[in-house]
């Protein structure tokens, strides 16, 4: 919907093929960084959000021997900087209610199935109907993305080993405001409470937790006893966070998240590119997929819109502009995750020994800094999406 809104407000005329029959949002909450929001600006809807959701000043992590793991600020990046906790139905509603005035024309119930060509890309969808011709395809289909590999064969996006499950809860007393707090048990569990606003119908503010398990063991545990979970486990690994969910009589509500290592070299093919965690997918640990989506988003029509050549040309200018940005954040939280969810004693044991202390250090806690807030790039950010 970003790439979208973005294209129609520059005087293209787009169409957005959507695979449900009702558009909506996929998720939990999610944690907007000054490089998003900077996205969001462009777009004109940074203060429609900032109003929505929930300040976030910083990142905090403990272990469960009270040790702190990781404080960041974001005021060590600039003062008064933050991030905005949003719920993602918000943050859909917000995008999705531009795009009838932009002139955007959204096909709904348009799965697609395959790219029929791709100069002038013509796609086809599930049911028989076909699209286009075009004169770009963005396809923004996730990290699970069924065209990937149409567009780059040897395309790869393996299952990370660790994945989340994820709820919404009220927080009417705001006593997780301010932060996104982390509590890691070695590296086999790490719960997570990052405030999110309110909800799209309104009322008390909420926040959003996520427990990490391997991928493999969703299942059994989602056929275990919640009360066990919440009164046993939670509860003995971070009381404060069991308490929101007291009201909460089973897993209703929860949902999975699974995340891939995605590899594709280059995202296009001709007039065909890829957009998002279709494009550059990893493991959350650095809280940037949402962020980096909306910069390729905004950093797309901009570059389209100062170019007078061949579309494919000015899609690959545009992507190797922006994998100076992507690909550090791919490389780095994929170095970080097993620090964060692994098996055994190796790996928290590096984390703690390491990582814990270095990232005090004055110069590695500012790199620190710049990672959390996305800021982290191989030259400059173009105008459109300077933070």
């Amino acid at each position: 919907m970003a790439a979208a809104l973005a294209l129609a407000r520059r005087g293209h005329d787009v169409t957005l093929l959507e695979a449900f029959a009702e558009p909506r949002p996929v998720g939990s909450g999610l944690l907007l960084q000054p490089t998003g929001l900077a996205a969001l600006r462009a777009l004109g809807l940074d203060e429609a959000i900032l109003t929505a959701g929930a300040r976030v000043d910083r990142l905090q992590g403990r272990d469960t021997r009270g040790r702190q793991v990781m404080d960041l600020d974001y005021a060590d990046w600039r003062p008064g900087a933050h991030g905005v906790g949003i719920h993602r139905a918000v943050l859909f509603d917000t995008l999705h209610e531009q795009l009838a005035p932009a002139g955007v024309t959204l096909v709904t119930g348009a799965r697609i199935q395959s790219i029929e060509t791709f100069a002038n890309p013509v796609l086809r969808a599930e049911d028989g109907r076909t699209f286009g011709p075009f004169d770009l395809a963005i396809i923004g289909d996730g990290s699970a993305s069924a065209l990937r590999r149409q567009v780059r064969p040897r395309a790869r996006a393996p299952v990370y080993p660790w994945g989340a499950i994820w709820v919404n809860a009220t927080d009417p007393e705001g006593q997780f405001s301010g932060a996104l707090r982390q509590v890691y048990h070695r590296a086999e569990v790490m719960a997570g409470v990052l405030p999110v606003g309110r909800g799209p119908e309104g009322g008390p503010q909420q926040v959003s937790m996520f427990w990490s398990l391997p991928v493999a063991d969703f299942d059994s545990f989602l056929a275990g006893s919640f009360d066990h979970w919440r009164t046993e486990r939670l509860r003995a690994l971070w009381p404060e966070a069991a308490r929101l969910l007291e009201g909460q009589s089973g897993w209703q509500g929860f949902s999975r998240a699974i995340y891939r290592d995605v590899s594709v070299g280059r995202w296009n093919r001709a007039a065909c590119t890829l957009i998002g965690d279709a494009a550059h997918g990893t493991s959350p640990q650095l809280g940037q997929g949402a962020n980096l989506a909306l910069v390729d988003a905004v950093e797309l029509a901009a570059h389209l819109d100062g170019h007078r050549r061949p579309v494919a040309i000015a899609v690959s200018g545009w992507q190797a502009s922006r994998r100076r940005h992507t690909a550090l954040y791919q490389t780095v939280s994929k170095a970080l995750t097993p620090l964060f969810q692994a098996r055994g004693e190796v790996w928290p044991t590096l984390r703690d020994l390491f990582f814990t202390p270095m990232s005090r250090w004055p110069g590695l806690k500012q790199l620190g800094v710049l990672l959390l807030t996305g800021t982290l790039r191989l030259g400059r950010f173009p105008p459109a999406t300077r933070p």
